[in-house]
């Protein structure tokens, strides 16, 4: 049986992606939505703050939530930045730095970044959350001999990404999807139940060959979806 918040949402994307509620269409009120499925304030804010995240509605404070205009939604290649992404769908968006600290990288973390085991790099753990809804658990790792100044940051205004979109140019970038189920830890970080199916964005970076960072984004798999738009190649 599907969880209630889970129907309102799949009842709302049915509605647009049929063109039932075309662009511009108001969405019911909260306290419509919440007569109409006898629920919390707390179930209708979450679904709506996913759909706004996944690039389907526009929430406008006073205004009202109104049926996105079309996009390409977030593109796999692009490099995400999520306060921006937030602004863009008119939600509230802040973040958390969980950890932060200068290790030597493992054999794993090696193989991934083609950097010798042992390299010091800085790692951060950080949640993004939009509308006080965890949208997202990233653990990037930064390379201080690309990026020393990263060392000292200590990432309070901008979080890591979108920190290193502003100050370093890339040049080439690598990107992986995988699908994994959260552990108790990722559960506990993104308030969702342990087993839970999420996505797995692997992200890396480099700068005219040096590498930059490596960004392993993952998010819940019924809040979230990745969309590539392309032409065939003549």
């Amino acid at each position: 049986m599907k969880h209630l918040h889970q129907r309102i949402r799949d009842d709302i994307e049915a509605k647009i992606m049929s063109g039932e509620w075309a662009p511009g269409h108001r969405i019911p009120f909260e306290h419509e939505l919440m007569a109409e499925y006898g629920c919390s304030r707390m179930t209708v804010n979450k679904v709506l703050s996913t759909l706004a995240a996944n690039g389907l509605i526009t929430r406008r404070r006073r205004a009202g939530t109104v049926v996105a205009e079309p996009s390409n939604q977030q593109a796999v290649l692009q490099i995400q930045d999520f306060a921006l992404e937030a602004a863009r769908a008119g939600v509230e968006y802040r973040f958390k730095i969980l950890h932060r600290s200068i290790e030597p990288i493992d054999a794993a973390a090696a193989q991934r970044t083609g950097l010798p085991a042992g390299t010091e790099m800085l790692c951060v753990s950080t949640l993004h959350v939009m509308d006080d809804v965890p949208q997202a658990f990233e653990q990037r790792l930064i390379n201080l001999a690309t990026v020393p100044e990263a060392g000292e940051e200590p990432f309070k205004e901008d979080p890591p990404g979108t920190w290193l979109l502003r100050r370093v140019p890339w040049t080439d970038a690598e990107h992986i999807v995988r699908a994994v189920n959260a552990n108790g830890t990722l559960a506990k970080q993104l308030q969702i139940q342990t087993g839970t199916a999420c996505l797995m964005l692997e992200r890396r970076t480099w700068q005219a060959g040096a590498f930059v960072t490596e960004a392993r984004i993952t998010y819940p798999g019924d809040r979230h979806q990745l969309v590539g738009r392309f032409s065939p190649v003549a």
